[in-house]
């Protein structure tokens, strides 16, 4: 393990502004074939993949992996470019929307027939319910006044955000689920089970994002067969575009980023792009709960506890466990010790006593010890002069103490052997608390083998 010298200032680099941050996030119409197909609402854009793929002259020779795949920006712009690419991601959700996102190999044939067969059996259910899709149908009278509507067993709606998805489009959603496991053959279930969870976080459900997941205006009512098919079309369409790059390799392993050397040969990759999980209170799997628990992924509070455990980083206090010891690997650091004591003695000054708020000294020490011990066991992958770099951002969500996450991660590396070439002003956002604009970079590094 390090022991780490001060914390000192990384060399800074900056990248051309491309605009506000709403607009340098966004993702562009030329970008939207399959990374529209499903994406976290803070995923980084696939144009910041290619600035680097560019920049660190990859090629179809090359491998590129992003150890924190999310749902997949990376893997999907890397195959777009034939640039072959791996993934590790530990949530069980992002790791099927990433997958999927990267499997090219069903036509847009196949897939929009499936889609058609698979409408047809849901609306047929739905019309023998006197239920129809259409929310304008039901209010004009063509429902029935009084039904039995399906729901999920108690233990799984107990999952769920309270009011994340009203009763009546849950019975659609339900329906439509079970359509197409009766329905579709499994080489493209995969696809429309996606195409459902984007309908769950926009038209059928009712989750807000602002950036954290809470529960907006309720809907009554939701059209959520149409809405799903006309996901799939997309799909479809976009199949059609992708299709000649299918056989670029794109795979992600269902994995924590902490354990990337059980997955990766020695060296065998030549540049890492990525995003880890910032040092904050984003509990991801909150924000992908609906999804998880309607698709199956997660059905018991005992499944959602041990994927809390497993989930990468230790980057929120709802995912600290008492057996966690990633913090041994930055006892040494000074910086480090320094910003948790800050923060535990202005809770202590505060009088801040619940028991999350006691764990914020500890999560920040958990969060940069699990980053060291990932750059530690990465280095075997990793061949002579492989680049590398980091989507980070400075964090004052624990009391308003300041962590320049990106300084504290080229310290961190350096101590580990690496290069730190700079950090790329990304873009700077709203800080919540302090209402400060933070620092989002890009850290680059290079591993001299």
């Amino acid at each position: 393990m390090p022991t780490a010298a001060p914390a000192h200032p990384a060399r800074k680099t900056t990248v051309p502004a491309r605009g506000t941050t709403a607009v340098v996030n966004r993702l562009a119409a030329e970008d939207r074939a399959a990374h529209e197909w499903y994406r976290f609402v803070l995923s980084y854009p696939p144009h910041l993949v290619r600035d680097y793929l560019e920049r660190f002259g990859l090629g179809p020779e090359s491998c590129v992996l992003d150890p924190f795949s999310g749902t997949g920006t990376t893997v999907v712009e890397c195959k777009k470019h034939g640039v072959p690419s791996l993934g590790l991601e530990a949530h069980p959700l992002a790791h099927f929307a990433a997958s999927t996102k990267v499997n090219w190999s069903v036509s847009a044939a196949v897939l929009a027939a499936a889609a058609e067969q698979v409408s047809e059996a849901a609306l047929r259910q739905l019309r023998h319910d006197g239920v129809p899709d259409d929310p304008q149908r039901f209010l004009a009278g063509e429902g029935p006044a009084e039904f039995a509507l399906r729901s999920l067993p108690a233990e799984q709606l107990d999952l769920l955000l309270e009011n994340s998805i009203s009763p009546l489009p849950l019975h659609k959603v339900l329906v439509l689920r079970d359509a197409i496991a009766a329905h579709a053959k499994p080489a493209v279930q995969p696809y429309l089970q996606l195409a459902l969870a984007k309908a769950l976080v926009g038209p059928v459900g009712n989750l807000h994002f602002g950036p954290e997941v809470g529960v907006g205006p309720l809907k009554d009512d939701a059209a959520v067969v149409s809405s799903w098919h006309e996901n799939v079309l997309a799909m479809a369409d976009d199949l059609r575009l992708l299709r000649p790059r299918r056989a670029v390799r794109a795979v992600v392993h269902h994995a924590d980023a902490r354990n990337a050397a059980h997955f990766l040969p020695p060296a065998s990759i030549d540049a890492v792009i990525t995003s880890p999980p910032y040092p904050n209170e984003k509990d991801y799997t909150r924000t992908t709960r609906l999804e998880s628990v309607l698709l199956g992924l997660v059905t018991t509070k005992k499944e959602l506890q041990n994927l809390k455990r497993t989930m990468l980083l230790r980057s929120n206090t709802r995912g600290v466990y008492k057996g966690d010891g990633d913090d041994a690997w930055v006892a040494g650091h000074a910086e480090i010790q320094r910003i948790a004591t800050a923060i535990e003695d202005r809770r202590i000054a505060l009088g801040k006593t619940s028991g999350f708020e006691r764990l914020y000294a500890r999560v920040t020490k958990l969060y940069f010890g699990g980053m060291a011990r990932h750059l530690a066991e990465l280095r075997p992958a990793l061949r002579p002069g492989a680049h590398l770099a980091y989507v980070v951002g400075d964090q004052a969500s624990y009391l308003r103490v300041m962590i320049r996450t990106g300084q504290l991660l080229a310290s961190l590396a350096e101590e580990l052997g690496y290069e730190v070439v700079g950090l790329d002003l990304f873009r700077t956002r709203l800080a919540t608390a302090t209402k400060e604009q933070l620092r989002e970079e890009v850290l680059l590094l290079r591993w001299p083998g």
